[in-house]
C-alpha cells in the first residue's frame, strides 16, 4: 500500500453530496498534485493531463487512496503534428462502478520515455509491451519490455503515423485508384517480386538474426529433489504453436522441473495483421466488418462496442426497436460463445468432442437466426451507427421468427443447459481436473486487469452492463453471477450461470420486440459517407462474452477516418496472468487452464 494518505481532503460543505466518483477522484488528484495534474482542455477530450515524472505517484494515490483499483486499458497515441507520444489510461473502481477516470500522459516523440505502471497494476504488462512494439514508447522499469505482436527483428513501429507498409497507397480510404474513377489495381502488381518485405536499414543476413528470444531460455539449469536428493534438470520447452490446444497460432514457453511448471511465458503475434493501422486507413463505417474478425465467435458483440464509440462522437440517437434488437443479438451471442467455450474446455479436459456436440446443436439454431437476420452466420456486419442494418426476418427455418425465438429461448436452450449440468457439472473427472487448479485470487484478478468470467469467477462482481449501463440494460432485471474460488471449475460454473442470466434478459426483451414491430431501426437515413461534426475522443465499452471489449477512437473535425483506433481486447489482456495461474501445476493442467480463460486468437493478435 502507498504511504501517501489523502488525509487533507477538502471538508464537506454540502456541495459534494451528489458528486460522482470520477469528479471526486479528479478533484482530489488536482488538489494533491496541483503542478502535475490538470484538466485535459482539448476540444472533445475528457479526463486529466498528468506529468510523466509524477505518473507513478498519481497512479498509486488513485489506486490506494481513492479506490480506482482497476486499470482497464492502456492506449498509445502518435500525436505526430505536436511531435508528442501520448499514453491514455482508463481506470475504474470495481466497488463503486460508474464511468472511468481517464489519464493522459504526453512525452517527446523523439524520445518517448515514461515510467512503467506494472508495479502498481500488473495488468499493464502486455499493454505496455504492445505500445512499445507498435509505437516505440519506452516504459522505464518494465521487467520484460520486448516486442509482443511483431517479431524481434521487425523494422520500425507500425502504428506510428510516418510508418508505411510495403503495399502502401494512401493514408486514408477510399483510395484514389478506387474512387471515383474505379481504376482498381492491386498494390502487389506495382511491387517487384522480392521487394515485398522491408528490412532494417543497413541490414545484412549473417545468421545472427535467428538468435532471438534467447532471454526466455536462460532458466535451463538443474536442481536437486529435496526428498530423494536426485539431481533434476530444469527444462524449457515450447507448447505450440502446432499444439492442438493452442489453435495453431499461439505458443507458450514453459520451464519445467520434471512435470511441474516453474515459469510460463505466452508468445503471440502469429495472427497479427495490424488491425488498428487498417482501422486508421479505413473510413468509420468500413471498420465494421473488420470488427467481426476480432473475436470471430462474437461478431454481433464486437459490432456493438464499436458503434457505441462512434455514436458518442456523432451524438447519434438509437431508435427503441434497434436497441432491443441489439440486446437480443448480443445476449444470444453470449450464449453462443459460452456453449462453444465450455464444449472446448471439456474437450481440453479429455472429454473428446462429445460434450461439445451436445452444446453445438443449439448453437447452430442461434447461427441459423443470425444468418436469416444478417446474411451471415459468423461475420455478421449487422449493426450500424444509429441502429442496425436490417429488421428481423419474417421467418427462420420456415417458422415465424417470434415463434422460433420463443421456442429457442423458452425450450431448446434451457433444456440443453439442464442436460449439460446433469452430465458434466458433477462429473468426477471434471471436478478432479478443475477444482483447485489454475487459481487466480480476487486481488490478482483485479490487479492483472482481467475481465468477464475470469474476473467474476475470482470473486469480483463486476460487469459493464451494471457498472456503466448502455443500451437498455439499466431497465432489465438480471443478476451478475459471481464465484469465489478462482479456479477452472468456477470459471466453468460462471459461464453456466451467465447463460441462464442471458435467458432471463432475453425473456424480457421478446415482448419489446413484439411491441415495436414496424418501428424504425435506424436514426434517420442510413449514412455511409460520414464526417465527424467535432473533434474529440470516445471510449465505447461493452461486456463481451470474454470480458470488457473497448474501442478508443479519436477524430479530427470534418474527418471521415479515425485518427486513432485502438481495441481493448479481453482475450489479449486475460492472458496476462496465465503464467501465474500455471505455476506449480503439471503440464497437462496448462491446457485446461488456458481453455478456462477462453481466448480467440483473432482478438489476441489483432
Amino acid at each position: 500500500m502507498s504511504e501517501m494518505i489523502l488525509d487533507d481532503q477538502p471538508q464537506d460543505d454540502g456541495t459534494a453530496v451528489n458528486q460522482n466518483p470520477v469528479e471526486r477522484a479528479a478533484a482530489l488528484l488536482k488538489e494533491r498534485f496541483p503542478d502535475a495534474v490538470t484538466d485535459d482542455t482539448r476540444d472533445g477530450y475528457t479526463g486529466l493531463m498528468v506529468s510523466a515524472d509524477k505518473l507513478v505517484e498519481v497512479a498509486t494515490a488513485l489506486r490506494d487512496d481513492i479506490g480506482f483499483d482497476y486499470l482497464s486499458s492502456v492506449t498509445g497515441v502518435d500525436q505526430i503534428n505536436d511531435n508528442k507520444m501520448e499514453v491514455v489510461y482508463h481506470t475504474y473502481s470495481i466497488d463503486q462502478g460508474g464511468s472511468g477516470l481517464v489519464l493522459h500522459v504526453q512525452v517527446d516523440r523523439d524520445n518517448p520515455v515514461l515510467p512503467s505502471l506494472t508495479p502498481i497494476w500488473p495488468g499493464a504488462d502486455f499493454q505496455e509491451r504492445e505500445a512499445w512494439d507498435l509505437l516505440g514508447i519506452h516504459f522505464d522499469g518494465h521487467h520484460d519490455l520486448r516486442r509482443i505482436l511483431t517479431w524481434d527483428g521487425f523494422a520500425g513501429h507500425p502504428l506510428r503515423k510516418d510508418w508505411k507498409e510495403v503495399f502502401y497507397e494512401e493514408d486514408h480510404k477510399p483510395f484514389g485508384s478506387r474512387w471515383p474513377g474505379g481504376e482498381v489495381f492491386r498494390a502487389e502488381e506495382k511491387t517487384v517480386y522480392g521487394k515485398n518485405v522491408r528490412y532494417p536499414e543497413g541490414w545484412l543476413p549473417t545468421g545472427d538474426e535467428y538468435d532471438v528470444e534467447t532471454e526466455m531460455y536462460t532458466g535451463i539449469t538443474y536442481t536437486r529433489d529435496q526428498q530423494s536428493g536426485m539431481k533434476t534438470d530444469k527444462l524449457t520447452v515450447n507448447m505450440g504453436p502446432q499444439h492442438p490446444s493452442t489453435h495453431g497460432v499461439f505458443r507458450m514457453v514453459v520451464t519445467l522441473d520434471g512435470e511441474t511448471v516453474i515459469d510460463l511465458k505466452p508468445v503471440m503475434g502469429y495472427l497479427h495483421r495490424n488491425h488498428e493501422k487498417i482501422g486508421e486507413r479505413n473510413t468509420f463505417i468500413q471498420n465494421l466488418p473488420y470488427t467481426d474478425r476480432l473475436d470471430y465467435l462474437s461478431s454481433m458483440s464486437n459490432n456493438h462496442g464499436y458503434v457505441l464509440a462512434v455514436e458518442k462522437l456523432l451524438g447519434s440517437t438509437v431508435p427503441e426497436r434497434a436497441e432491443w434488437i441489439r440486446i437480443l443479438m448480443v445476449e444470444l451471442t453470449r450464449i453462443c460463445n459460452h456453449m462453444w467455450a465450455l464444449g472446448f474446455l471439456l474437450n481440453d479436459l479429455g472429454a473428446l468432442q462429445t460434450p461439445m456436440l451436445y452444446f453445438y446443436l443449439e448453437r447452430e439454431l442461434i447461427l441459423d437466426f443470425f444468418e436469416e437476420a444478417a446474411g451471415s452466420r459468423m461475420m455478421c456486419n449487422y449493426m450500424r451507427f444509429g441502429g442496425v442494418a436490417y429488421d428481423l426476418p419474417d421467418y427462420v427455418r420456415e417458422q415465424e421468427t417470434i415463434s422460433f425465438l420463443e421456442e429457442l429461448i423458452y425450450e431448446h436452450i434451457p433444456a440443453v443447459l439442464d442436460q449439460g449440468d446433469g452430465l458434466m457439472t458433477n462429473n468426477e473427472i471434471v471436478r478432479a481436473r478443475s477444482i483447485g487448479v489454475g487459481i487466480l485470487s480476487r486481488e490478482d484478478a483485479i490487479a492483472y486487469s482481467t475481465a468477464g468470467p475470469v474476473l467474476r469467477a475470482s470473486g469480483a462482481q463486476y460487469d459493464v452492463r451494471r457498472a456503466e449501463p448502455y443500451s437498455y440494460y439499466e431497465s432489465l432485471d438480471f443478476d451478475i453471477p459471481v464465484r469465489y474460488n478462482g479456479d477452472i471449475y468456477d470459471r466453468y460454473l460462471i459461464r453456466m450461470d451467465e447463460m441462464r442470466q442471458s435467458l432471463r434478459i432475453l425473456e424480457q426483451v421478446l415482448p419489446h420486440i413484439k411491441a415495436t414491430k414496424g418501428a424504425p431501426i435506424v436514426d434517420g437515413k442510413p449514412q455511409y459517407a460520414i464526417r465527424m461534426p467535432n473533434a474529440g475522443e470516445s471510449y465505447g465499452r461493452v461486456e463481451n462474452p470474454k470480458g470488457e471489449l473497448g474501442y478508443y477512437v479519436t477524430t479530427r473535425r470534418r474527418e471521415s477516418n479515425p485518427d486513432r483506433y485502438h481495441v481493448r481486447a479481453p482475450s489479449f489482456i486475460n492472458l496476462t496472468p496465465l503464467g501465474k495461474m500455471c505455476e506449480g501445476h503439471k503440464v497437462a493442467d496448462i491446457v485446461a487452464i488456458l481453455g478456462s480463460i477462453d481466448i480467440v486468437l483473432g482478438e489476441v493478435d489483432r
